[in-house]
């Protein structure tokens, strides 16, 4: 199983973005995506390599918000050691 942070774009550039998930940059690929994906946006991110779904920001940032009570809840464990 698998859980995807919602990944803040902050680069594109051709089909690969640089992103932001949780205080982590990377640069991802946009291979998987057929839609255009700009500076801003939440994308989905599996194995930390492959974009597969763009999310509108108020999903993300709902998304974000339970990740973060969740994380709290557990002592506010760093979400990278899961």
């Amino acid at each position: 199983m698998c859980l995807a942070l919602p990944s803040r774009v902050l680069q594109v550039d051709g089909l690969t973005a640089l992103v932001d998930a949780g205080g982590t940059t990377r640069a991802v690929s946009l291979m998987l995506l057929d839609e255009e994906v700009a500076v801003g946006d939440y994308l989905l991110v599996q194995h930390g390599q492959f974009a597969f779904e763009r999310l509108d920001a108020r999903r993300a940032c709902e998304a974000l918000a339970l990740i973060d009570e969740v994380v709290a809840g557990a002592g506010g464990a760093d979400l990278r050691s899961w």
